[in-house]
């Protein structure tokens, strides 16, 4: 089999090519260039797609002695990830540009083009199960709870699950694959995890967003409309937010308040108490299906759901409706047709829109949707008022 092997620059992904060259399969490496201007060096587990991970990935393909190249895929990262993570802020939403990377970038325009030049597979370091079953392929939960990733492979469609590999999917632990590649001569074997989003490596999300987005001056209010204290822009807060509210006007009871929800509309930011952040139904569109289902998800089905990379799954009752002229609210995305509500049998917490949500079958991943609308067990719809932003289904 001719396979792609996409090469971070980290331990899982050159374990990965290693595995695949020792699979007897022809192997070829390639680091996606994701900056224009990328850092040269990490700051320890800040960030990723620095020249010192390409250079690192660089240094495992000549050990493995397979050809690698550098593929440019800067243009796309900008306007598929950054240009999006800023949009989906400045609707009042908290994405998650790791999945809309995955979707757009390493199983979209790598896969695509790994496929116009004849690879049969793209092998990643991602820990994750491929099954083969009479209906196709399917995407489960990998042997390691902890180590995971199935939830940001969510994103995958079934015909780009046709094409993916992952060589890491049944091993138990990271610490396994770090001994491997010691054994292996791999000197990026202890290299650290990277973490935070990749294009803002120092973390500070509300600074970076402040540096993109156009600064409005607003009212934060309670649950009951009253104006009781000021914001500096309705980006620089997310649901569930805490600190940094400086109110002028304390809750009657005392007790501190958070963040419920962002109305971009109006440019407030809803704050109440902790209470108001339990969720009893979550809903939203721009959803794919990573399998067949094999049943007809217009009727309330059994499922779990996962709404973080780092959560806990939830046992829950979900369905897919059709979206109407008579159940549109202002929260649907305005080219939306359908939603898949989400009833979890125990009530959900810091859920935010623009946050995605996937479904699993027992291990198998089903798919994915994100979240448009989140239903608050004491207040009702707690949601965005981003019914004038359009950004597809």
């Amino acid at each position: 089999m001719k396979v792609l092997a996409a090469m971070s620059g980290g331990v899982d992904s050159a374990v990965a090519a290693a595995r695949a060259v020792e699979a007897g399969h022809e192997v070829v490496g390639v680091h996606l260039a994701l900056s224009r201007m990328p850092g040269t060096l990490r700051t320890g587990s800040r960030g990723c797609c620095t020249v010192e991970d390409a250079m690192d990935a660089r240094r495992v393909a000549n050990l493995l002695n397979i050809p690698f190249y550098v593929w440019d895929f800067s243009e796309r990262f900008k306007a598929e990830v950054v240009d999006d993570f800023i949009f989906e802020y400045q609707a009042g939403r908290t994405p998650n540009p790791c999945l809309r990377c995955n979707e757009k970038i390493k199983f979209e325009a790598l896969l695509d083009k790994a496929i116009a030049l004849g690879f049969d597979a793209v092998a990643t370091g991602h820990y994750a199960n491929i099954i083969e079953t009479v209906n196709g392929r399917e995407l489960h939960r990998a042997s390691a709870e902890a180590k995971d990733q199935s939830y940001v492979l969510g994103v995958l469609t079934q015909e780009q699950l046709k094409y993916c590999y992952f060589p890491l999917g049944d091993t138990p632990s990271k610490t396994l694959v770090r001994q491997e590649a010691a054994a292996r001569g791999i000197r990026i074997a202890q290299k650290p995890d990277s973490y935070d989003i990749c294009f803002i490596p120092d973390g500070d999300t509300r600074g970076w967003l402040k540096e993109h987005i156009e600064r409005t001056p607003g009212e934060i209010v309670d649950q009951s409309g009253e104006v009781v204290g000021s914001h500096d822009g309705a980006h620089g807060y997310t649901v569930g937010q805490r600190r940094g509210l400086k109110l002028g006007r304390p809750a009657p009871d005392g007790k501190p308040r958070f963040v419920l929800s962002i109305r971009p509309v109006s440019n407030q930011v809803v704050v109440g108490p902790r209470e108001a952040l339990a969720v009893a139904r979550i809903a939203g569109g721009r959803m794919s299906f990573t399998s067949e289902p094999g049943f007809d998800i217009a009727q309330s089905f059994e499922c779990e759901i996962q709404i973080r990379a780092h959560a806990d799954t939830m046992p829950a009752r979900a369905r897919l409706v059709a979206i109407t002229e008579t159940n549109r609210t202002e929260q649907h995305r305005a080219e939306a047709t359908h939603e898949m509500i989400i009833d979890p049998k125990t009530p959900l917490t810091g859920v935010a829109p623009g946050q995605s949500a996937v479904i699993y079958i027992g291990t198998r991943v089903l798919g994915q949707f994100t979240i448009d609308r989140a239903i608050s067990v004491t207040e009702g719809d707690t949601t965005v008022d981003s019914g004038s932003v359009a950004a597809g289904s």
